[in-house]
Order: C-alpha cells, then sequence, then structure tokens
C-alpha cells in the first residue's frame, strides 16, 4: 500500500480521537484559551474593517493563528477535493436509503446528495429553507452562544467552562430535533 491509499482510509477512532484532544493541551502550553472556526470571522472583520465598532476594536493580531488555522483547513479541503477524494458513490446503509427514497433522495454520487443541495434546488421552499435558513440559523446560533461547536466541545469542555457545557448540550439537543423531528418534514416539501 502506497502512501495516497494508507491516507485516503477512513482513520480509526483511536488514532483520530487522541490527535483532536491533543489540540488542547498544545494550545494551551502556547498560551491559547480559545480555539473555534468562528472567532476567524471576526479576527478578519477587525483587520479589514477600519471602524469604531467596540466588537471589532480589540489586538487581533495576538490571535493571527487562528486565520492561519483556517487557511491550513481550507487548504487541506482542496488538498482532499482534488487529490484525495473518492470517486466511488457514498455507501448508505439500505435501511437509511430507503427511507431517503421516500423523500426523493436517490443521488449518492457525492458527499451531499445533490438531490437536495444543488442551484435549481436553491430556488425551491425546501432548498431555501435549508440551505439559507440553515446557514443563517447556524451563524446567528453561533454568535449567540458565544462560539461554534469545536470551540466549546473541544477547548470549552477541556477547560471545564460552564458556558459551554450548557452550549454543548443545546447544540446537541438542537441536532436530534432537526434530524428527527423537523428535517423529515422538510424534505417533504
Amino acid at each position: 500500500m502506497n502512501f495516497i491509499d494508507w491516507i485516503r482510509q477512513p482513520w480509526p477512532w483511536y488514532v483520530a480521537g487522541p490527535l483532536v484532544g491533543l489540540t488542547v493541551p498544545m494550545l494551551l502550553l502556547l498560551g491559547n484559551k480559545t480555539f473555534g472556526i468562528s472567532s476567524s470571522l471576526r479576527h478578519v472583520c477587525a483587520a479589514c474593517i477600519p471602524s469604531k465598532i467596540p466588537f471589532f476594536s480589540y489586538d487581533w493580531k495576538k490571535e493571527i493563528w487562528n486565520l492561519f488555522f483556517v487557511g491550513g483547513v481550507l487548504m487541506g479541503g482542496v488538498v482532499v477535493a482534488l487529490f484525495l477524494s473518492n470517486p466511488d458513490p457514498m455507501i448508505v446503509a439500505p435501511a437509511l436509503a430507503e427511507e431517503l427514497s421516500g423523500y426523493g433522495i436517490t443521488n449518492y454520487n457525492s458527499l451531499v446528495p445533490p438531490d437536495v443541495f444543488n442551484w435549481p434546488e436553491l430556488l425551491t421552499v425546501r432548498g431555501l429553507l435549508m440551505m439559507v435558513g440553515g446557514g443563517f440559523l447556524v451563524g446567528f446560533g453561533t454568535r449567540y452562544a458565544g462560539g461554534c461547536t469545536s470551540g466549546h466541545a473541544i477547548m470549552g469542555l477541556s477547560n471545564l467552562q460552564w458556558p459551554s457545557l450548557v452550549a454543548t448540550i443545546c447544540f446537541m439537543a438542537g441536532g436530534f430535533i432537526m434530524a428527527n423531528l423537523i428535517l423529515p418534514f422538510i424534505l417533504k416539501l
């Protein structure tokens, strides 16, 4: 097995989990108390918008490592999409495939189903709710909760922060409610 084949295969939980977990002590040793993707947008706005808005008036240069982290995430996504992606259709459990076919989702040729996520679908009620409404709710929720799921669940819980525990419980409850109660209703539209 060559390197490309080795890196393409899924990594087991006992390798990937500790690697994610080790980011917390590494960041704490480097003196960083926060971690997450959502704060990067604030840093970009603070760097690019010369205004007196108090929310953006801080020394964003102290957090520049976070911008490099996000840049690395974007570059990693591009590398994987161009060179490491699996061209085979997604493998979906038969019971799930049967349930999804009831909603008109039968194409599993990409990571997200093109039956739902495509440009013409954006002009439908279902597409508008899922793509635009969902994007708004994610952005609003991230700002309202004071951070994203990765920041709260990885860094906040590791620092034993009560707000992060509350936010993570709410993220999980919201995900369960959405996946089991609201999403089936939206997919029928």
